[in-house]
């Protein structure tokens, strides 16, 4: 029996129900495929009903305001998505009347849409046969195959998506790469991959040659980047405080914040303080510092980590405050998402 009927004899008895594929409107494909890029399915899916119940058509997501989105998104982290996600809401929209386009090329087009999302949504919608391949197909094909090509190198990449377009079933590429990413998800999964009840145990090279804790290879991350953040958070007498719209390319981008200032290491109170003497919003004022948490909170982003440490600074009255009631309002990245949910306030 071919491996690809192998497979998806194994997705019909093993499938988990998901709302996405109850459809093959390309909406909600896409969508669901936006939210699910760096998301496991169960983190993933009440952000996908949030949406849907939200914006119910492409329609709807298009003329929300972008800051409606990110806040609907917060928590997933990797916000370029959600900007790219209503970018594209809007291209479908004015540029193309609504109708997502119904080929793999034409789909790559579009913003935030990749080799793995074109070919999902123009498996799923529209029946073309073309392969998807994302974290799990790698680990799945690596595995079975016994590659030890890095899965992000330029090679492997061509390697594993070649193999999984030779390996797809042409009549029913839908199911089968549903079928594999399931597969890779719940059977053979990164850690603890249920192999004694696996379909391909006798042909995986990785389990018959003692691999599978060694495949996939990935090549080393670049080194990680250590930055010191320390937030200004504001509590006026008549409770107001202070956000500020991230701008520029970086991380969080359009998100809010407190006042940051960012120094190139941890810094002692006595060596904190004269720092925030100089900043714009306390000058000729009055105010009393103190450090929020003991030690810096440790942010992990792929490329950096954040040492975040929160300062209450309480003065009588601030420039540009809102209340701090209304803080929950207004988008912003999880790390002060956490800290706004935990604070005492006043």
């Amino acid at each position: 029996m071919s491996f690809s009927k192998i497979l998806t004899r194994w997705y019909s008895v093993n499938k988990r129900n998901l709302p996405w594929r109850e459809t093959k409107n390309p909406y909600f494909i896409w969508l669901s495929e936006i939210i699910l890029q760096q998301t496991q399915v169960k983190q993933g899916l009440p952000y996908y009903e949030a949406f849907i119940t939200k914006f119910p058509t492409v329609f709807d997501l298009a003329k929300a305001d972008e800051s409606e989105v990110l806040k609907l998104w917060q928590g997933l982290g990797y916000y370029s998505r959600a900007r790219n996600l209503h970018f594209t809401a809007k291209y479908v929209v004015d540029e193309l009347n609504g109708a997502f386009p119904n080929t793999y090329k034409e789909l790559l087009k579009l913003k935030g849409v990749g080799d793995y999302t074109a070919s999902a949504i123009a498996s799923i919608c529209y029946d073309e046969s073309t392969a998807v391949v994302d974290g799990n197909v790698y680990r799945v094909l690596s595995r079975c195959f016994g590659i030890d090509t890095p899965i992000n190198s330029t090679s492997g990449i061509k390697e594993f998506k070649a193999l999984a377009q030779e390996l797809i079933d042409t009549k029913d590429p839908a199911t089968f790469n549903q079928a594999i990413m399931e597969f890779g998800a719940t059977q053979c999964r990164p850690k603890n991959p249920d192999c004694m009840f696996c379909q391909f145990q006798e042909k995986c090279i990785a389990y018959n040659e003692g691999k599978v804790d060694t495949l996939p290879v990935k090549l080393k991350k670049l080194k990680v980047k250590q930055r010191y953040f320390n937030f200004l958070v504001f509590l006026s007498e008549d409770k107001q405080t202070v956000l500020e719209k991230r701008e520029g390319k970086g991380i969080w981008q359009n998100l809010y914040q407190f006042p940051l200032i960012e120094t190139e290491k941890s810094l002692e109170y006595d060596a904190f303080l004269k720092l925030v003497k100089t900043h714009p919003y306390l000058k000729n004022k009055t105010f009393e510092l103190r450090q929020y948490n003991n030690a810096p909170k440790v942010h992990k982003l792929s490329h950096q980590h954040l040492n975040t440490t929160f300062w209450t600074v309480t003065t009588e009255s601030v420039e540009n405050g809102i209340p701090f009631e209304n803080i929950t309002d207004y988008p912003v990245p999880i790390l002060i998402g956490k800290f706004i949910e935990g604070f005492g306030g006043f």
